[in-house]
């Protein structure tokens, strides 16, 4: 790009910061020296291919999606939190809150993730373990009890059981009197990579799409600042991906949903906007910051020239990020701590729209009050006191960074010219259905995360405190038990709700959302209408399992 090309750029992109609303801050260095909002190309001076990098705000968004940066608004703080029962997850929430947290991210406990009741079998020694016990909507009453949920953005990290959960938030946001058209958050929803990654599903793909189809149709018409679906690679590079991997898995799924939205008959200029991202922050520094910058230039190419988006917003690839908890350790875990604030950096020069830090002791259990503020803290260090929110991204033009960026894209191109090569018929949805049943994602990435293992049995990665530097003078840490007693008083209160509801209106209920899942109506206001009888996760589940079947996987090691 010649030197008046990138000249008339910075004059576009200049109109657009003035024009836009800036936080009343000190925009300076910490000795007081002040800084421009964005940096570039010198005056007069020419750039190779500097429209693949550009202007923040400007297609191809590889800089970010604001003139502004986060000088018109910072990521927002949002703590993935849960555990025990809904009563103790709630009084965590409120700590979040009160200590300067941005908004909600639910963490589900296991029975809730596979769509279970805390009183079945399967659910023994499970209840309140690794997330929230979720049975009702009598529990989500709870969970945000005292929470504003019109003024509280929330996301929910589960995807099998989503839409029974989605609709019981409904119903606890009913109940609150909230104006359920104006709420605003964000549910995972993502099955694909259920399939892919972390094998929390209740169905075949094609009913899961189905109900996916019909949240997204529901958002879209009624509560339309919701975001039904958040699409994942976390968990995919959580079980070993490289970062490429991540991204192009990813994304392609992301590609798979809008086919949907499509099939639908949905306008994409409508629902694209609806689709967000959940993205693994990793401990390579520059690798991720290539990554996320990478991921944004990707979706609104391919939303353009493939799949037609024409608004600004339906290029628009937001981002939700958590630092990996796969990088953390047992051994020495108070190093955590810093790797933790170098993955929440890479994830804010990256440009992420929210992030969520881990706890120190994650590696062991469940994050104490302590550790969860230190957590908090580590964001709020980042955003007070480095001054890295003063310049949009300010790594723009950096050689490396720029290389990273381009090979991480050409990569992930590749990637998705082989899932297309895998379906029947070009589409990104037909690939990614075959490689789930034939095992290629697994596949791919089970030979990644062999790799790493033996580089690190090698000595060629390290890990300070477990293959380098392994002595230490610290004492073991205290950590969060979750009681048994939690599993006792859940079972409890299901069995006195079960008992005091109208038993005929609740298998009336079921049984309409049964006849529904039989026709091409959207099931989401019967299931409303279930939640609203006290119908528990688990029955509306089972209910849906007898008329869709279970799925298994194919073995295939």
């Amino acid at each position: 790009m010649d030197a008046a090309d990138i000249a008339a750029g910075r004059e576009r992109w200049q109109q657009r910061y003035d024009a836009a609303r800036k936080r009343d801050a000190d925009f300076t260095t910490l000795s007081g020296m002040p800084v421009e909002p964005v940096y570039g190309p010198a005056d007069g001076d020419g750039y190779a291919d500097f429209e693949r990098i550009g202007w923040p705000g400007e297609y191809p968004y590889t800089r970010g999606l604001y003139p502004t940066g986060y000088r018109g608004r910072t990521w927002t703080i949002r703590q993935f939190a849960g555990f025990g029962n809904a009563r103790q997850t709630n009084e965590r929430y409120k700590m979040i809150l009160a200590a300067g947290g941005g908004g909600l991210s639910v963490a589900f406990d296991m029975p809730t993730l596979m769509g279970r009741d805390s009183d079945e079998p399967q659910s023994l020694g499970e209840v309140g373990h690794c997330g929230v016990a979720i049975d009702s909507a009598a529990d989500m009453e709870v969970l945000f009890d005292g929470i504003d949920l019109q003024q509280t953005t929330t996301s929910m990290t589960i995807s099998g059981p989503a839409v029974p959960i989605f609709v019981m938030y409904l119903v606890a946001a009913e109940r609150q009197g909230a104006d359920i058209g104006k709420l605003d958050g964000t549910l995972q929803t993502d099955i694909f990579k259920e399939y892919i990654a972390q094998k929390e599903w209740l169905f075949a793909p094609e009913p899961h799409l189905r109900l996916i189809g019909d949240l997204m149709e529901y958002c879209a018409a009624e509560i339309p600042k919701y975001k039904p679906l958040s699409v994942s690679g976390y968990h995919i590079r959580e079980a070993g991906s490289t970062a490429a991997q991540e991204l192009a898995y990813t994304l392609a799924d992301g590609f798979g949903y809008v086919e949907l939205g499509l099939s639908r008959g949905l306008d994409v200029n409508t629902f694209a906007p609806g689709l967000s991202f959940f993205f693994d922050a990793h401990v390579d520094f520059f690798e991720e910051i290539a990554k996320f910058r990478a991921a944004r230039r990707i979706w609104a190419r391919h939303l353009r020239d493939d799949y037609g988006a024409t608004s600004e917003k339906a290029l628009w690839l937001k981002f939700h990020t958590q630092t990996a908890g796969v990088s953390l350790t047992a051994q020495q875990p108070v190093n955590n701590v810093v790797r933790t604030a170098v993955e929440a950096l890479a994830a804010i020069l990256g440009g992420t729209n929210s992030l969520h830090t881990n706890a120190l002791d994650e590696t062991l259990a469940l994050p104490t009050d302590e550790s969860a503020e230190i957590a908090l803290r580590t964001q709020q260090v980042l955003m007070e006191e480095t001054g890295v929110i003063n310049v949009a991204d300010p790594l723009g033009g950096s050689w490396y960074v720029e290389a990273l960026t381009d090979r991480i894209e050409a990569e992930a191109e590749e990637i998705f010219a082989r899932i297309r090569e895998l379906g029947t018929d070009g589409s990104m949805t037909s690939g990614i259905l075959r490689g789930i049943e034939d095992g290629w994602f697994t596949s791919h990435i089970a030979e990644a995360a062999f790799v790493y293992q033996q580089a690190l049995e090698k000595g060629e990665k390290r890990i300070v405190g477990v293959n380098v530097h392994t002595g230490t003078v610290a004492k073991d840490l205290e950590i969060l038990r979750v009681s048994h007693e939690v599993e006792t008083e859940q079972k409890r209160e299901l069995a006195a709700r079960k008992a005091n509801r109208d038993p005929v209106r609740t298998e009336q209920a079921l049984a309409r959302l049964v006849a529904v899942s039989r026709t091409s109506e959207n099931m989401i206001p019967a299931m409303l209408d279930a939640a609203r009888a006290e119908a528990t996760l688990g029955e509306i589940c089972e209910a849906l399992k007898g008329e869709w079947g279970s799925y298994r996987e194919p073995a295939r090691f």
